[in-house]
């Protein structure tokens, strides 16, 4: 679970008045963390929480590309104004929310489905996605405090952030240069943090093909 820090993280952004949005939460009690909540602007402007109440989220930016993706497939799932939880008895794995609060040419569009487990490709896939941001975006979070404040634990986190990489599952990769810049130009961090820092930096500058 992350460890929030003060002036690291931002207040709550105006980037979502006014604009399409989509929301997903995750509650699921004895999980760490128990909950969870994504938000996506149509400008692709993201907040993470791990607390309804939270002020203080951590931000990140999808690129063009995510957003379209992420949008499309609630477009495909009809904006969520139709039931997705699967008829099959399965384990439970949480309860899902999934909104959508936009407008078209016709007037507002709104929806909202809860559900547990879907057999729906674009709802497992829509669902997929949320999780990934959730995970890089606690990555960003733990990578923030080591670098500030556990010099030791950096490499720990970079690991983290290097297996998410080689498991396809990192987006808004831009949201990590900055940190890896500092961390690979910075003596004060063990050599073996600055060279992985600085390799992951340059694979997210030049992705691998």
């Amino acid at each position: 679970m992350r460890a929030w820090l003060p002036g690291l993280l931002l207040c709550v952004s105006a980037a979502f008045a006014g604009d399409a949005h989509l929301f997903f939460s995750r509650t699921f009690p004895g999980s760490v963390p128990p909950y969870l909540e994504v938000r996506v602007a149509q400008g692709g402007d993201g907040e993470y929480r791990e607390a309804q109440d939270e002020a203080l989220p951590v931000k990140f930016k999808l690129s063009q590309e995510e957003t379209a993706t992420v949008f499309d497939l609630a477009q495909k799932l009809d904006y969520f104004r139709h039931a997705l939880e699967s008829p099959a008895k399965v384990a439970f794995m949480g309860t899902k929310l999934l909104r959508y609060d936009g407008s078209d040419e016709k007037g507002d569009i709104k929806g909202e489905v809860k559900f547990n487990y879907s057999e729906d490709l674009a709802a497992r896939a829509l669902v997929d996605w949320f999780e990934r941001m959730a995970e890089c975006a606690d990555i960003h979070g733990e990578l923030e405090r080591t670098a500030k404040y556990d010099h030791l634990g950096v490499k720990h986190a970079l690991d983290s952030l290097a297996a998410e990489m080689d498991n396809h599952r990192v987006v808004a990769s831009p949201q990590f240069l900055q940190m890896l810049d500092r961390i690979a130009e910075n003596e004060t961090y063990m050599h073996t943090a600055r060279v992985l820092a600085a390799e992951l930096a340059s694979e997210i500058r030049t992705p691998k093909k």
